[in-house]
């Protein structure tokens, strides 16, 4: 396949993109639904005489643990995508998410096993967390080179639309089962529904990502026998460090506004302003949509007008709108167009991995990628709940648009400075 810079996206291109987006949400889906369900797991597994803020701590916290083992699973099937191949472990990682999630559908609760319970969720919650460690940056390098150089970013952000897609998934399903059931049916059987959804939802993905082919940016490598001879985190971390470390900070943004804006507000704006729980999972639905559309916006005017200025400008729409959303359920803001916008600034986050992409050589791309991504996951996006929900006792209607809206600004200067230097064209080999 031709790999000429400037060519148009052709029809393989296209196929790779929509089945590589399509599977990256069904995953995606089975990582974040747990927190939709935070209230409800936290009274299902732990003992029921735990105050209500210890509750959702702890909840929050195997929350968290799901970030914490990310960087292992991603660094240990980074190694073998660089050196066995992308499409393998592509493949692989959807598997052992679909695994887990089915596990926590069928889990007894700790009225049923006592302590055990939350242990064995805690267990399946970590290897949810090596199963993603190993899906995000895998699939941002097989879409990367897959496509034409000049196509990069576009290539990127609809991948991470597909990402968010599976959040939008989440978001409805959880809205329509507090629709549809009480919260007594919820309690008692109504959460499992979602988990085993998301099993069926992973094996599906498993189905088609076979349709997949290795990148050719790989397959050109493996014929030149041009593939890292030694282990390549250790040519990361020896070589690439200044990329590691600049990658690290763009991801902190990324992992604010996702957490924050996505995965935690429903929640929160149903403690923090009384807002009912199905108004709140319906206004998240629309915000990840318009999220979902933004990635795509973003991306293509990132291949246009380069990444920095887009960078730039996003981080101060960002920052922006997430006060707009938490000042104006204060002033009784409309919840869906202030939550929508918000959303839609969101979509900043769709430039940032053609941005990491580019920081690394083909032959440690992979790992350098997933490295720095989920080690900045596991220690911004594993503790966000926990800071956020310390941050709330010193200010408790705006935590959660003062964090992010510190990493926006953090954003705005790494875009300034430019940062990271591309270590070499994507599709070059």
């Amino acid at each position: 396949m031709s790999q000429a810079a400037d060519r148009p996206l052709d029809r393989h291109d296209i196929k790779t993109l929509l089945l590589a987006a399509l599977g990256g949400a069904l995953e995606f889906y089975d990582f974040i639904i747990f927190v939709f369900f935070a209230i409800t797991i936290g009274k299902l597994f732990f003992p029921p005489e735990t105050a209500d803020w210890v509750a959702q701590m702890q909840t929050f916290g195997l929350f968290a643990a799901g970030y914490l083992a990310r960087p292992v699973g991603g660094v240990v099937m980074a190694h073998f995508g660089d050196r066995i191949g992308r499409k393998k472990m592509f493949t692989l990682s959807v598997f052992l998410m679909a695994l887990p999630t089915l596990g926590m559908g069928l889990l007894p609760t700790y009225q049923q096993i006592g302590v055990l319970a939350p242990v064995l969720l805690l267990g399946l919650r970590l290897l949810q967390g090596a199963a993603i460690g190993g899906e995000v940056p895998g699939a941002w390098v097989f879409v990367a080179e897959h496509v034409p150089e000049r196509r990069v970013g576009l290539a990127c952000s609809v991948l991470t639309a597909g990402l968010t897609l599976g959040i939008m998934l989440g978001s409805s399903v959880a809205a329509l089962i507090n629709i549809s059931l009480s919260a007594d049916e919820i309690l008692a059987w109504g959460w499992r529904i979602p988990f085993l959804l998301g099993g069926v939802f992973g094996l599906l993905a498993v189905w088609l990502r076979r349709w997949l082919e290795e990148t050719p940016v790989f397959e050109a490598m493996r014929q030149r026998k041009a593939l890292s001879r030694e282990l390549p985190v250790k040519t990361v971390i020896r070589d690439h460090w200044r990329s590691v470390l600049q990658s690290m900070l763009l991801t902190w943004t990324l992992t604010a506004a996702i957490v924050v804006v996505v995965l935690l507000s429903p929640t929160l704006l149903q403690k923090m302003f009384a807002i009912p729980a199905p108004l709140a999972l319906q206004a998240n639905s629309l915000a990840t949509l318009c999220l979902t559309i933004g990635c795509v916006l973003y991306g293509a005017a990132s291949d246009r007008y380069g990444a920095p200025r887009v960078l730039a400008l996003g981080s101060l729409a960002l920052l922006g709108s997430i006060y707009l959303l938490y000042l104006g359920q204060q002033h009784a803001l409309p919840l869906f167009a202030t939550y929508a916008l918000t959303g839609f600034c969101v979509s900043i986050v769709g430039v940032i991995p053609s941005v990491i992409v580019r920081a690394f050589p083909a032959p440690v791309r992979f790992s350098g990628l997933s490295l720095s991504y989920n080690l900045a996951y596991a220690i911004f996006g594993g503790l966000t709940p926990l800071i956020v929900s310390l941050l709330l006792k010193a200010s408790p209607l705006l935590a959660p648009a003062h964090y992010v809206g510190v990493l926006s600004l953090v954003c705005l200067v790494l875009a300034g400075l430019r940062l990271p230097r591309p270590a070499t064209a994507v599709t070059a080999t």
